[in-house]
């Protein structure tokens, strides 16, 4: 006797995914999908000179999608949420000084993975952090958090 193809052999096994997924109750749990209100939301608040100005990131699944933000002339900020609405993979933050030869050029990069800190209020995710140009030394100051649509 010849063993069953493959095709036959993967019914009983989704059966069994499916009745042991409908017995523990997870059936209902992977269908459900987070509010609007409760997808991740990054906030980061940005200071120049005398401007401040907050930006926020939603989770994409490309990280080159994501525009940079102009900081005056002199400075231009990127924040990447990579994820899905139900979770945050990673958060990148990115500077880059304009105002020299080849610009833009990359002076500041920070890589965040889970678990992230609790707390909504900036910059509970990163704290204060000062950037300098290396021309005139300018500073560019940001902190960031990590929280939902709803504590927006």
């Amino acid at each position: 006797m010849f063993p069953p193809p493959p095709a036959a052999r993967a019914v009983p096994i989704a059966r069994l995914v499916c009745g042991i997924a409908a017995a523990t109750g997870l059936a209902g749990a992977v269908a459900q999908t987070p509010s609007a209100e409760q997808s991740p939301l990054l906030r980061c608040e940005l200071r120049y000179v005398s401007t401040t100005m907050r930006i926020e990131a939603r989770p994409v699944a490309d990280p080159y999608t994501v525009a940079a933000q102009d900081v005056g002339t002199r400075f231009r900020f990127k924040a990447v949420v990579l994820g899905t609405p139900e979770r945050v993979d990673s958060v990148s933050l990115y500077a880059y000084d304009m105002a020299v030869d080849n610009a833009p050029v990359l002076i500041h990069e920070v890589v965040l993975r889970p678990p992230f800190p609790a707390g909504t209020a900036i910059p509970a995710l990163t704290g204060w952090n000062h950037v300098y140009s290396s021309r005139l030394g300018r500073e560019l100051v940001y902190g960031c958090a990590l929280g939902t649509e709803a504590a927006r």
